[in-house]
C-alpha cells in the first residue's frame, strides 16, 4: 500500500500548489496513518464528511476546503476540536488544496464544471488566472439569459439565481466556480456576455445591469462539488487506491 507521502506526492506533482498564492496551507493538513488503502473525496473537511469517512474506512481525506485558513482564530476549540479529534482519534490523513483545485485545467474545479455544463474553455482571466472563459462545446449559444439559467438549474439540479444583462444570445460564457464573485468584473473585461460562479454579492447586480453581462450564481457547493472526485480518482488510479466520492449536502 502507498505511504501518506507517496499520496502527498503524487497530489503535489499534479496540482502544483507551489504556483499559488492561497488563503490557507495545501497539501497534507493533518497526518494521519503511514500507509493508504481507501482515499475518500469531498468537498469540505465538516464534521459530517468525516463521520461518513470514518463509517466508509477511509485511510486518507482529499478536500477543497480544509480545515485551516489565514486569519483564522488558532484556538482548538468548539467545532475545530470536534473535527481534529475524530480525525486524530481515527488516525485519518487529512489532503486539502484550495486554489490549486480550482485551477487544473482538466480536474479541477472550474474544468469539471465547464465539462458539466458543456462548456469548453479557450482563455483564462482574473487573478491567477482562475477564470475561464469559452463557449458551448457544440459551437451554439444560449437564446437568453433564462434559457442560460434554465440549462444550469438542469445540470446542477438546484435553482439559480439570474440577473439578466443586454437582451439577445449568449456565445461568450465566463465561469469561475465557488465564491468568485470578485472575479466579475474582469469577466467583463475579457468579453463574457454571461458569468457563471456560485454567490452573488450586492455589487454585482448593479454590475450586470449597467453592463450589460448576465451574472449567475449557482450555489458555492454546487458549482465545486466536481474537483474533488475527479482529482482523487485519477491520483487513486494512479497509486492503485480505492477511492469513494462523498457529497454532504449544502444549500450554500
Amino acid at each position: 500500500m502507498p505511504h501518506r507521502h507517496h499520496l502527498l506526492q503524487a497530489l503535489d506533482d499534479l496540482l502544483v500548489p507551489a504556483r499559488f498564492k492561497d488563503y490557507g496551507p495545501n497539501g497534507l493538513q493533518v497526518e494521519g496513518r503511514e500507509e493508504v488503502r481507501k482515499l475518500v473525496s469531498g468537498v469540505t473537511a465538516s464534521r459530517a464528511l468525516i463521520e461518513l469517512a470514518i463509517d466508509a474506512g477511509a485511510d486518507a481525506i482529499l478536500v477543497h476546503h480544509g480545515l485551516f485558513w489565514r486569519g483564522q482564530d488558532g484556538r482548538v476549540t468548539g467545532w475545530m476540536k470536534q473535527r481534529l479529534a475524530l480525525l486524530l482519534a481515527h488516525d485519518i490523513n487529512l489532503y486539502a488544496y484550495h486554489l490549486p483545485l480550482d485551477a487544473h485545467p482538466q480536474l479541477g474545479n472550474n474544468a469539471q464544471l465547464g465539462q458539466r455544463l458543456g462548456l469548453v474553455a479557450d482563455a483564462r482571466f482574473g487573478e491567477q488566472d482562475l477564470g475561464f472563459l469559452g463557449q458551448r462545446a457544440d459551437g451554439a449559444g444560449f437564446t437568453d439569459a433564462p434559457a442560460l439559467a434554465a440549462h444550469l438549474e438542469q445540470a446542477l439540479g438546484r435553482g439559480v439565481t439570474c440577473v439578466p444583462g443586454a437582451a439577445g444570445p449568449l456565445r461568450r460564457i465566463g465561469w469561475c466556480t465557488g465564491g468568485a464573485q470578485s472575479y466579475f468584473e474582469a469577466a467583463i473585461a475579457a468579453g463574457a456576455q454571461a458569468f457563471i460562479t456560485g454567490e452573488i454579492s450586492e455589487p454585482q447586480a448593479h454590475y450586470a445591469r449597467e453592463c450589460g453581462v448576465a451574472y449567475l450564481a449557482c450555489g458555492h457547493h454546487a458549482t465545486e462539488r466536481y474537483g474533488a472526485p475527479a482529482v482523487a480518482g485519477h491520483v487513486a488510479a494512479q497509486l492503485g487506491l480505492e477511492h469513494v466520492f462523498i457529497d454532504v449536502d449544502n444549500p450554500a
